[in-house]
């Protein structure tokens, strides 16, 4: 890479900085700054799990089912308008990634069903 890749050096205003894997560093003053400051802030935003209005849901939300689903491996079906109360957000797989208690009993969903009630 070439000096122009890298940013100034926010002290000296200088272009000849260079970086090793997570901070820059500038030769001329000897300033060091991370590369990426808010590095944790856009990965906590990355992993927001938003329902089908794109509201954040947050544990203990309450939500309302947007469309009729089938429970798969059963005859089930949640009618549309069921509301859930107290979810919880889950690393599920295959986007399954809300947890919630019903008459039925525990069941995963997927949060593009859902709307903050």
């Amino acid at each position: 890479m070439t000096d122009s890749t890298y940013p100034d050096c926010p002290q000296c205003g200088q272009s000849h900085t260079y970086t090793d894997t997570i901070s820059y560093f500038c030769p001329d003053c000897g300033h060091e700054w991370p590369m990426q400051a808010d590095a944790a802030d856009s990965a906590e935003t990355a992993e927001v799990i938003r329902d089908a209005n794109g509201t954040p849901l947050a544990d203990g939300d309450a939500v309302i089912l947007v469309k009729d689903l089938k429970v798969k491996g059963s005859s089930l079906v949640l009618k549309k308008g069921t509301k859930i109360k107290s979810i919880r957000i889950a690393d599920g797989g295959g986007g399954h990634d809300v947890d919630c208690k019903t008459e039925h009993g525990s069941i995963m969903l997927k949060s593009e069903f859902l709307k903050k009630a």
